[in-house]
């Protein structure tokens, strides 16, 4: 197997062969130019030199054209002829047209393989970067990721998140003690650009199955890498998600693969076409987080390729990082353009025989000037080459041909159909839930005992009733009594025929008992009867 990749020719008489070393593939490159100068095929013949070394791709296809890799190129072809020119020139002899291995992935699930991640594994930095949140509204979602963190809350998709976030408002009196103050309207701003998101049909990108990375990092049977082709034509129309989504994916590969020094090829390659969407009004956090990977990544035995229109597109820092470069013409009609010019000349190790600035003007479709590293790692003489043609299609793919490589795919099935497991907005749910069944339940009961209580009083009153009748009657009785103490049994006429009663007066007890049974004889005496033979009866 090769140790190097080649990259192209001489032209304009110079001769000098170029190629990328793979053992030095893995200190990152750079592939820049103005539009149509080639930057695709140059990234198509890197993709096609690294899958037949076994080093499996991950690139993003912007315009569709991509996706050729998959199919041999065709001795048919309009570019045909100047591919064999250009060939002989350069002095390539063993050039044939053959397909490669290839997997196609979309985020929207359309034109490749669903590509799902967690909310949690994406982390606040990098939604809040796709969110264009504030400083302040950033704040809030690091609190919302600290409290699911803390409540054993999963964040998995969108409704986790959101759900969350009205758990915050809901409880941000007693929460911003601890954490500072939890404005509801920046809680209300963040809710309002999820849903802008939602709407962009990025929801389908939040939750699981979740993509596993080895999926990635897979070689075909004959021992070729496989060149993962990120359909991202309709991606391109939300440039945050884009940017964010390849982020997310450096980030990950760099927290899951281990040490593995400076191997003698990478682990895997990763394409970053149109990488100043990566760096546009990024703030510091962000950029710091990108520059960090690109320093440490390396030694996961990762490669990254940054792909834009002007070197001026990517952060200096970003910039010294990157040691294998091919730059492409660039256009100078303006003093801006002219500025960009001078300063991606000025990066290059000079070459005694041309002009470096003149060149990177000059030089035509196709054509390039390249500085690959050499074996000791030290930036080589800048060159001005001959790209080399690919020997895979030149242009996209039909739709039937997408669909049968998709359906031979050793991924197939595996993320086809999303799941939604339980996580922090059915665990948020059936909190609410129980806590209004609990409220339902508190209410049911204070109501139970309000009317038990309604009854004791009533009851309380009857019994007061009850007894003041019984007190009437008691008195009553003892009038009674006193009467008859009064009363003289003397007669006072001795009228023979008028009888005198002998009889004695009723003692006090008899005077309570006839009371008694004149009361009972009543409608409370009744009542009381009624009561008496009621609970004689219930006790049998």
């Amino acid at each position: 197997m090769s140790e190097s990749i080649f990259i192209g020719g001489g032209g304009e008489g110079y001769a000098v062969p170029q190629h990328l070393l793979l053992g030095l593939a893995n200190r990152h490159g750079l592939i820049a130019g103005a539009t149509g100068t080639g930057k695709t095929v140059t990234l198509q013949i890197l993709a096609e030199g690294f899958s037949a070394a076994g080093v499996p791709v991950v690139m993003s296809d912007i315009k569709g054209d991509l996706s050729g890799v998959s199919m041999a190129g065709d001795p048919g072809h309009k570019l045909h002829q100047p591919f064999m020119d250009r060939n002989a020139k350069i002095g390539v002899t063993d050039f044939a047209y053959r397909a490669f291995p290839v997997t196609f992935w979309d985020l929207f699930g359309e034109q490749g393989h669903p590509v799902r991640t967690t909310v949690s594994e994406m982390g606040p930095l990098l939604i809040s970067r796709l969110l264009e949140l504030t400083e302040a509204q950033e704040g809030i979602l690091n609190i919302a990721f600290r409290m699911a963190d803390e409540e054993g809350l999963p964040l998995l998709d969108l409704k986790d998140l959101q759900s969350m976030l009205v758990w915050l408002g809901e409880n941000a009196a007693s929460l911003s003690l601890r954490y500072g103050n939890i404005a509801v309207a920046s809680v209300g701003a963040i809710q309002r650009r999820l849903l802008v998101l939602e709407n962009q049909g990025a929801s389908a990108f939040f939750g699981e199955p979740a993509l596993d990375l080895a999926d990635l990092m897979r070689v075909a049977p004959d021992g070729r890498g496989v060149i993962n082709i990120l359909a991202a034509d309709k991606l391109m129309q939300s440039p945050r998600l884009y940017a964010t989504f390849l982020l997310w994916l450096l980030s990950e590969l760099f927290e899951e693969l281990p040490e593995v020094g400076d191997p003698a090829k990478p682990k895997l390659v990763f394409f970053f076409d149109e990488a100043h969407l990566l760096f546009d009004d990024a703030p510091k956090a962000l950029v710091d987080k990108v520059e960090q990977v690109a320093r440490l990544i390396r030694s996961k035995g990762v490669g990254v390729y940054f792909i834009t229109q002007n070197p001026a597109d990517v952060p200096e820092s970003i910039l010294g990082q990157l040691g294998n470069r091919v730059q492409h013409a660039l256009r100078a009609f303006t003093a801006k353009d002219q500025k960009a010019l001078r300063q991606a000349s000025e990066t290059y190790r000079p070459n005694p025989r041309f002009n470096t600035e003149d060149t990177i003007r000059d030089v035509g479709v196709g054509e390039a000037i390249t500085s690959m590293l050499e074996r000791k790692g030290n930036p080589g003489v800048v060159e001005r080459t001959l790209i080399r043609p690919p020997a895979s299609r030149v242009g996209p793919i039909t739709p039937a041909e997408r669909a049968g490589i998709m359906a031979a795919s050793p991924v197939v099935g595996k993320y086809d159909t999303s799941f939604d497991r339980l996580s922090a907005h059915e665990m948020l749910r059936e909190r609410a839930d129980r806590a209004a069944a609990e409220t339902e339940r508190a209410e049911a009961e204070a109501a139970r005992l309000e009317e038990a209580e309604a009854r004791r009083v009533e009851e309380e009153k009857w019994r007061k009733e009850e007894d003041k009748r019984a007190e009437a009657a008691r008195r009553e009785a003892e009038r009674d009594y006193a009467r008859a103490r009064r009363y003289d049994p003397t007669p006072r006429r001795t009228t023979p025929t008028r009888r005198t009663s002998t009889r004695e007066p009723d003692s006090l007890g008899e005077a309570l008992g006839k009371a008694v049974l004149k009361e009972l004889g009543g409608t409370t005496g009744k009542r009381i009867v009624r009561g008496i033979l009621g609970g004689f009866f219930k006790a049998r």
